[in-house]
């Protein structure tokens, strides 16, 4: 079923809520489908929350839907993510060039888990990146391929800007 067009003032809240009201799914089964809590989905909707690439995919998947028109940029407070190839809405690889702010996480004390396979390439700075408890540390021209079913996060841990490139092939 198509979806309305995204309008200028739709943000990424307003979309997941007007597919998810039109296919009828309450918060409850959403919640179940992803594993986010019902709190966590309703932030979401409301804007006070802003999904990170994993969340965005398990949405996705959860809900038969590849968000048409949603932005290809979204920017939060501490970092930022541009989607690469925006046309491959229905495909199992995606690519995203994420910047995090200077000594900042890239959703603070939040990790993720969803099912697949990640790789960072560091274009620039300094990050960690938590996977399970084993902390990896990596500077420009390092990089990182792991298994995104194990609950994972991101930090700068440098004094400037890092510029990534992050693929997600979600299984």
């Amino acid at each position: 079923m198509p979806h309305k067009k995204k309008s200028k003032t739709d943000s990424i809240g307003d979309i997941i809520t007007k597919i998810r009201e039109e296919k009828k799914v309450s918060y409850e089964n959403l919640a179940n489908q992803t594993g986010l809590s019902v709190s966590r989905l309703e932030k979401i909707e409301k804007g006070e929350l802003t999904p990170s690439v994993g969340t965005l995919l398990q949405l996705s998947k959860a809900l038969q839907a590849n968000f048409d028109g949603s932005p290809d940029r979204t920017k939060t407070p501490n970092y930022d993510y541009i989607e690469l190839y925006p046309f491959a809405k229905n495909t199992k690889l995606k690519a995203f060039r994420v910047q995090v702010d200077s000594e900042k996480e890239h959703m603070e004390e939040i990790q993720y888990r969803h099912q697949g396979e990640e790789f960072v390439y560091v274009l620039s700075g300094t990050v960690e990146v938590n996977v399970g408890d084993h902390i990896n540390r990596l500077s420009k021209g390092d990089s990182l391929h792991f298994n995104s079913g194990v609950k994972h996060g991101l930090k700068n841990v440098g004094e400037t800007k890092a510029d990534l490139i992050v693929v997600i092939y979600d299984a």
